[in-house]
C-alpha cells in the first residue's frame, strides 16, 4: 500500500498538469460552445448577449445549406474513406512484396504527403487543378495529350470541386493507411503464407483468407479514424474551393468557421459545432460497439 502510494506520488505531478491542459484547452471551450449556443452571441459584449433558447438549434434544422454541408460531409467520408484505405492496403501489400528493392525509399515517399502541411498541399492542388490553361492538369488534358478541346472548369461545378477535394484527401492520407499496414503484415507469421502456398493456395486467396482475417482489429481501428478525419475536414476545402461555388462544396465545419467569423454569429456556429460533436459521438460509439462484438467474437 505505502508503495502504491509513493508511485502515485511520483506521477501526480505529470497527472495533475496533463488534467489542467484538458481542462483548459478541451473541457472549458466545449461547456462554453454549448452555453453559447443558446444565445445571440455578442463577442465584443458578452454581456449584451441575448438569450435565445432553442432558436439556434431550429435554425440549424431548417437551414438548407446545413443539408448540403451534411450532405458533402457524408459524400466526403464515403469516398475518401475506402479510397485511403484501398490505396493504403495496395502500397503496403506492394512495398511487402520480396521483389520490392528499396523499401524504406519507397516508405518515405509515399509518407511525405502525410507529414507535409495541409495548407501546402490544398494550395498545391488547387494550382494542379486551376481553370483555364493555368492549372497543369488543363495543360495536360489540352494541350499535350488533346483528349479534350477545351479547358476544365473544375473549381466552378460542384461535382468537380468536390473531386478535387476527394483526390487530395486520398492522397495525403493513404501514406498513414500504409505505414499502419505495414507494421501489421510483418507481425504475421510467414510459415502461415508457406504452408498455404505449399497447398496450391494463390496471392487473393493468401490476402483473403490469410492476411485480412488478421488485420481485422487493425482495419477496424483505420476506419474508425478514417470516418472521424472525414467529418471533421476543413483545411481542404477552406483553402482549396472556399465552400464554393454558391457555397455548394460546403462542410459542416467549413460552414460553421463561416458563421463564427464571417457573419459573427457565434450563437448559430456553436449550436452547429455541437450538433457535429453528437454526430461524431454517435458514429465512433456505434464503431466501438462494433469493434466490442468482433473481440467477442474472437
Amino acid at each position: 500500500m505505502r508503495k502504491a502510494l509513493k508511485q502515485y506520488a511520483q506521477v501526480s505531478p505529470y497527472l495533475s498538469v496533463g488534467l489542467a491542459l484538458t481542462l483548459a484547452f478541451v473541457l472549458y471551450p466545449m461547456v462554453k460552445g454549448m452555453y453559447i449556443s443558446f444565445f445571440h452571441y455578442n463577442v465584443i459584449k458578452p454581456e449584451t448577449s441575448e438569450a435565445a433558447g432553442f432558436a439556434n438549434y431550429k435554425h440549424v434544422f431548417t437551414d438548407p445549406l446545413i443539408l448540403t454541408a451534411l450532405r458533402n460531409s457524408l459524400l466526403m467520408a464515403a469516398v475518401t474513406v475506402p479510397g485511403q484505405w484501398i490505396a493504403g492496403v495496395i502500397l503496403a501489400l506492394i512495398i511487402q512484396a520480396k521483389t520490392v528493392r528499396l523499401k524504406v525509399l519507397w516508405r518515405l515517399i509515399y509518407y511525405i504527403p502525410v507529414i507535409s502541411s495541409w495548407i501546402v498541399v490544398s494550395y498545391l492542388f488547387r494550382f494542379l487543378f486551376a481553370d483555364g490553361h493555368e492549372g497543369l492538369i488543363n495543360y495536360a488534358l489540352v494541350d499535350v495529350l488533346r483528349l479534350i478541346g477545351e479547358p476544365i472548369g473544375w473549381l466552378q461545378n460542384t461535382w468537380t470541386a468536390n473531386l478535387v477535394v476527394w483526390l487530395v484527401s486520398i492522397w495525403k492520407g493513404a501514406g498513414w493507411v500504409m505505414v499502419l499496414y505495414l507494421a501489421a503484415l510483418q507481425s504475421i507469421p510467414k510459415s502461415l503464407y508457406e504452408a498455404a502456398e505449399i497447398d496450391g493456395a494463390k496471392p487473393a486467396s493468401l490476402f483473403h483468407r490469410i492476411t485480412l482475417p488478421l488485420v481485422r482489429p487493425l482495419t477496424l481501428y483505420v476506419i474508425i479514424n478514417l470516418i472521424n478525419g472525414a467529418i471533421q475536414a476543413f483545411i481542404q476545402v477552406y483553402a482549396i474551393t472556399q465552400g464554393g461555388p454558391m457555397d455548394s462544396t460546403q462542410l459542416l465545419n467549413t460552414y460553421l468557421y463561416k458563421q463564427a467569423f464571417q457573419y459573427f454569429d457565434f450563437g448559430y456556429a456553436s449550436a452547429i459545432s455541437v450538433c457535429l460533436g453528437v454526430l461524431i459521438f454517435a458514429l465512433t460509439y456505434s464503431q466501438q460497439r462494433s469493434i466490442g462484438r468482433e473481440r467477442i467474437e474472437y
